[in-house]
């Protein structure tokens, strides 16, 4: 696994203050993708138990409300036990914050739920050029979903974040 930024302050993937990074690799190739850098599997650097040890340290701030997972696509086959083992260490460090990630992947359709045990919110569906809304708060097209995957968890559907 790959990523190609680390964002150690960032107000716009998410509520409050928070550390994102973005993760190399996705076959989406949604039109207008405003990330498509990130599309090949084989730029940016390598992921490794240093990048989560680096995000980690960064989220070790008061000021920091959460830690956002981008891509490129977090969710892939080829990323996933990379996002997975990223969030695990995530919450047993920082159980208050929140985690928040975007995948192109509807909630329905992921196939290694085990993510769900560590994210907070979770921003589904892929961006869609023609649906593009710039009143959405926290996602590019009207399709995409805010959920709260607590609450979904809890309620065995999809429930939407309510701000």
């Amino acid at each position: 696994m790959r990523y190609n930024l680390i964002r150690k302050m960032d107000i716009a993937d998410g509520p409050g203050l928070r550390v994102s990074i973005f993760l190399q690799g996705c076959d989406f190739h949604c039109k207008n993708c405003f990330n498509q850098e990130t599309w090949t599997f084989d730029k940016g650097e390598e992921f490794t138990q240093e990048t989560i040890d680096r995000v980690i340290e960064l989220c070790d701030n008061p000021h920091i409300r959460g830690l956002s997972i981008l891509g490129g696509e977090p969710l892939h086959p080829r990323n996933i036990e990379g996002t997975i083992e990223l969030s695990k260490q995530f919450k047993e460090h920082y159980p208050n914050k929140d985690l928040w990630i975007w995948s192109g992947y509807l909630y329905e359709n992921i196939i290694n739920k085990e993510i769900l045990n560590y994210v907070d919110v979770l921003v589904d569906g892929q961006y869609k050029d023609e649906l593009h809304d710039f009143r959405l708060k926290y996602c590019g097209s009207s399709n995409q979903r805010v959920i709260d995957v607590k609450k979904s968890l809890k309620n065995n559907k999809v429930c939407l974040l309510k701000e």
